[in-house]
């Protein structure tokens, strides 16, 4: 799996990269938005966020992951798919070795313990901004999600755990280089699931797109 959210100074080239599809492929997955960050930003859904009733246990993860015959959580197809260099898969789906950069802090990890898997769009978050009126099944659809490449993401066990369950007005990503990355990937899971934001977290994503992140592309696909 590649990190496929598309990046570049023009949207006309991030347009260009789009794969055509066959209409078979076009009626089994949906067509990809592609757009820059700033219309993206302005397409989501601005509520007031209510955590009343979350619990991490109302997300059912992880689950038996994509492959369901690989003997793997989601939590380690997600380290397999990352890695830079891929780990031993021993019996049980146990990793050893390999390496995984951390793009929160720039991070070379040669440990997949030391790895978190972390939901791009925090679960207490997504609660807030849409999750609590879904069913059971779609939250674990949610917490599990490998059908877009940017929901889910490995990095070091301190950067996520620093962010915790904030959004973009209270945290960014350490590394400067990955900041622009950062909200362009925050912004295409909101639309992904339909999430909404409140004021200040769109306010701060504004911030962003008006500013050192203004060529960020977007592209994603609603979830099905």
């Amino acid at each position: 799996m590649i990190k496929n959210l598309v990046r570049g100074s023009a949207l006309s080239l991030a347009l260009a990269l789009v794969p055509l599809v066959s209409p078979a492929a076009h009626a089994a997955a949906p067509v990809a938005e592609v757009t820059t960050l700033a219309d993206a930003v302005g397409l989501v859904k601005v509520t007031e966020e209510d955590r009343t009733g979350y619990t991490r246990s109302k997300f059912k993860h992880w689950n038996s992951g994509e492959d369901k015959s690989d003997g793997c959580n989601t939590r380690n197809e997600v380290l397999l798919a990352e890695a830079v260099v891929a780990p031993t898969v021993e019996a049980g789906c146990k990793l050893t070795g390999g390496t995984w950069t951390s793009y929160y802090d720039g991070q070379e990890v040669t440990s997949a313990g030391s790895l978190d898997i972390d939901h791009l769009v925090p679960l207490a978050e997504a609660w807030d901004s849409g999750a609590s009126a879904w069913t059971a099944a779609r939250r674990e659809a949610y917490a599990n999600d490998q059908g877009a490449d940017v929901s889910l993401v490995a990095v070091t066990a301190r950067t996520n755990r620093s962010k915790s369950d904030q959004d973009p007005a209270d945290w960014m990503p350490p590394s400067p280089e990955a900041q622009c990355r950062y909200v362009g990937e925050w912004v295409a899971t909101k639309l992904r699931w339909d999430l909404t934001a409140d004021d200040r977290e769109l306010e701060a994503l504004k911030v962003y797109a008006e500013g050192p992140c203004e060529d960020t592309i977007v592209r994603y696909s609603a979830a099905s």
